[in-house]
């Protein structure tokens, strides 16, 4: 099909992501922010349909990390496509998913893997996991989590009522979701007052809480914010002394994103249940999973969730797979080369007068505006240089492929300053 074809087609059947319908209003509309098709992607570039071709400096929402159309990555698939595309996981098992899950199991020190089919359906499974916890164990009343503003979880239903309820997405389901319990926005600093406060609030409400759950150091779509690890090991710490379970939600923070394999890691601290997704399967396939140890596990019995594509072995394949060269290559040496690529490159946004801060950790570069971004005219600039952003909010943002080289970073960084720069 041609370019024009694609685009057609789209705007005449396609609902996007946060996005209206149909998406293919007219161009002249402040607020439309135009689809661009895709023909192929490559290493860290994808080739759009009328012919440009643009760093992706998104990793196709941060899972990409090895980039597109590794051979080791396509063989795992079509190795295990000979065998077998699919097969239920009720009753049956299969090499792939057991050999994921024990790389799981080793990577994180938790007991127990429940394979998922995306990153909010694991947050789900997670809170799921907590309330069957909390009642098996003599808790029946304790049905509510408590967490911090400015998170985000997911799109699910159980997802949502954990993101922020005031600033989040999902204002609009406020009135039918479940209320929870929430602390303030975790500064980037370390606060003595802070660590005091959410002392407070769980000590206030454990009586009614099943479990913490937190983005550990980064809260992803809820505003890209870094905070102090002393807040993370203190939330493990009031989860023991309440007898509370503590959720890590690693789907963005996991597999080496922040420079540590996990969040949870630059607390030094391990949670009871821990989901992950997005980079699990290097981009190539959805999926996702919740860990748990053995305690939580032996004490809920039967967890009441199946998902239909539980374990399916195309994505445990190359999850196995993109778990193996991850391990292989160095990536703290590319998060880092990455990271120090990604200070120096945004500097000169730092002091603009519409740019309120620039920060930066591991694998993500973040620009803040004072303003909220115009969508549509921050990719028109980004993209004219050869970058493929996804800005939201107030900010022009980044989690670039690991494989991407000093030259891919600083054309990522450049089309950022100039967009933020650009009045």
């Amino acid at each position: 099909m041609e370019a024009e074809d694609i685009l057609r087609l789209d705007r005449e059947h396609v609902w996007h992501p946060y996005a209206a319908v149909p998406s293919g209003v007219p161009a002249a509309v402040p607020s439309h922010v135009p689809v661009h098709a895709v023909r192929a992607a490559r290493g860290v570039r994808l080739t759009l349909a009328d012919g440009r071709e643009v760093v992706d400096g998104m990793s196709s929402w941060w899972a990409a990390i090895h980039g597109y159309n590794h051979p080791r990555l396509n063989q795992a698939i079509r190795d295990q496509l000979d065998d077998m595309a699919h097969v239920m996981f009720g009753g049956l098992t299969h090499e792939p998913a057991v050999r994921l899950a024990r790389m799981l199991v080793e990577l994180t020190g938790l007991d127990r893997v429940f394979l998922a089919d995306s990153g909010s359906v694991a947050v789900e499974v997670a809170i799921k996991m907590a309330l069957q916890y909390a009642a098996a164990t003599g808790h029946p009343g304790r049905t509510r989590l408590f967490t911090v503003r400015g998170g985000y979880h997911g799109d699910t239903f159980g997802a949502m009522a954990a993101c922020d309820p005031v600033n989040g997405m999902h204002h609009l389901f406020s009135g039918v979701l479940p209320s929870h319990v929430f602390g303030p926005v975790p500064p980037a600093r370390y606060d003595e007052a802070y660590l005091a406060e959410l002392s407070s609030l769980v000590a206030a409400h454990a009586d009614e809480l099943a479990a913490i759950i937190v983005e550990p150091i980064v809260q992803g779509a809820g505003g890209m914010r870094f905070y102090h690890p002393a807040y993370l090991r203190r939330l493990r710490e009031l989860a023991d002394e309440h007898g509370i379970l503590l959720i890590a939600d690693e789907i963005a923070t996991g597999f080496g994103r922040t420079g540590e394999l996990f969040g949870c890691d630059h607390a030094g601290i391990r949670p009871d249940i821990m989901c992950l997704g997005k980079a699990l399967t290097g981009g190539y396939l959805t999926l996702a999973a919740t860990l748990c140890t053995a305690p939580v596990a032996d004490a809920i019995g039967v967890l009441m969730h199946g998902p239909t594509f539980m374990g399916n072995p195309l994505a445990t394949a190359v999850a196995g797979a993109s778990l193996g060269l991850l391990g292989e290559r160095p990536w703290r040496e590319e998060v880092k080369r990455i990271e120090a690529g990604l200070l120096d490159g945004l500097a000169p946004a730092a002091g603009h007068p519409g740019v309120r801060d620039v920060r930066v950790l591991g694998a993500i570069g973040v620009i803040e505006m004072v303003d909220p971004v115009n969508v549509a005219k921050i990719q028109d600039i980004v993209m004219r240089q050869g970058v493929w952003l996804r800005p939201f909010g107030h900010l022009i943002y980044t989690m670039p492929p690991y494989a991407c080289t000093p030259d891919d970073i600083t054309t990522i960084t450049k089309a950022m300053v100039t967009a933020a720069t650009s009045g």
